[in-house]
């Protein structure tokens, strides 16, 4: 494995940034990666760590490079690392020393591991020309925590960058925001989600394009859909919960239509477990989402091979009765990120569903 600017999907505008900074010999104590997951933020990361301390021939940085943050000289260097020097080959591994990654103890950033941070950052670098701390998912710090980063952050160590990365800004302090240089990444694009999907797992163009779809723009979303159990789950739930039009049994027991006695009996199928509960909101939410957007545009749907499916749920229901389902699944989806009883969660949002059936 090697990782370059040049392999990170969609992200044209944060690898000129960061080029920018290498080239110029300009760069920010502290960086604040933001976006989704599953969009780059971390390879970036280490790809940036790879670059400002590469040895490879084609990357010459001088040993002056320490002293970078108050330089002025612009130097035009390459900036992919090359990937084989002994100081890329530490890091790709995981085994340089000054190359820190800090994550969550549990569930939760806690302040022992930044005051351990703090400790190592008082020391020169063992063998690289700048050390760097990556801190993946920065949001999983506790407040003592984000207050032991504030105060390093307040006197930035030589010698040292500090790269944060988190979903949202809203989940850090605003004092740590004004600290850092700020560079947003965006949802990759369905296009390149299924090229990679097709390209490096062998899927077959369909079913690409369909956790490309249900991916929401994070490549790590979808490797994950594609190397679990996901499109036989989505099938079921999906044939569970919504009609088939070729059925000439006059059953329409749909998400919409079938008894409150059923809709728990569902709820007890689904509470495997965090994830597996998570994902069938998502699936849930994705029909519901289709059914909504048919008429307008119909083109933009998920679950293209349904659309029969789609047309017909389309004819049966109106907007507001798919909109309080809607709004049910992501209460729920709220609660479930936010720990709360997976028994109790689904009840209550299978209760909502019930509550708010309405046909045409």
């Amino acid at each position: 494995m090697c990782l370059t600017f040049d392999a990170i999907t969609d992200q044209k505008r944060p690898v000129r940034i960061l080029a920018a900074f290498l080239q110029k010999r300009n760069i920010p104590h502290a960086l604040l990666f933001t976006g989704i997951e599953g969009v780059g933020k971390k390879d970036a990361a280490l790809a940036f760590a790879m670059a400002c301390n590469c040895t490879g021939e084609k990357h010459p940085l001088s040993d002056q490079f320490v002293n970078h943050l108050s330089s002025k000289k612009k130097w035009s260097i390459p900036i992919n690392p090359c990937g084989s020097c002994r100081s890329c080959r530490k890091i790709i591994s995981g085994n340089h020393p000054d190359i820190i990654q800090i994550k969550p103890s549990g569930a939760f950033i806690k302040i022992g591991q930044i005051r351990n941070c703090c400790d190592t950052l008082a020391m020169k670098p063992y063998e690289a020309r700048v050390r760097v701390v990556i801190i993946p998912d920065a949001h999983a710090m506790n407040s003592s925590a984000s207050n032991a980063l504030l105060k390093m952050l307040e006197e930035p160590p030589d010698c040292s960058i500090l790269i944060l990365t988190a979903c949202q800004t809203s989940d850090l302090l605003p004092t740590i925001i004004s600290r850092c240089q700020q560079i947003r990444f965006n949802p990759v694009s369905e296009k390149s989600i299924e090229k990679r999907m097709i390209k490096n797992q062998g899927f077959a163009p369909d079913k690409a394009s369909l956790i490309a779809a249900m991916a929401n723009g994070s490549l790590t979303r979808a490797f994950a859909l594609g190397n679990s159990d996901w499109i036989n789950c989505r099938n079921w739930i999906l044939n569970a919960m919504n009609p088939d039009p070729s059925d000439q049994s006059g059953q329409t027991g749909t998400l919409f239509s079938i008894p409150l006695t059923m809709l728990l009996a569902f709820a007890e199928r689904l509470k495997k477990n965090k994830d597996f509960l998570f994902e069938s909101l998502e699936i849930l939410k994705s029909w519901l989402r289709d059914i909504v957007i048919y008429k307008y545009c119909p083109e933009k749907i998920i679950n293209k091979d349904l659309i029969d499916r789609i047309q017909y749920a389309s004819q049966h229901i109106d907007i507001k009765s798919l909109l309080i389902k809607i709004d049910a699944i992501q209460t729920a989806q709220k609660d479930i990120q936010s720990n709360a009883n997976l028994r109790l969660t689904v009840e209550m949002m299978m209760m909502r569903i019930g509550r708010g059936q309405g046909n045409q």
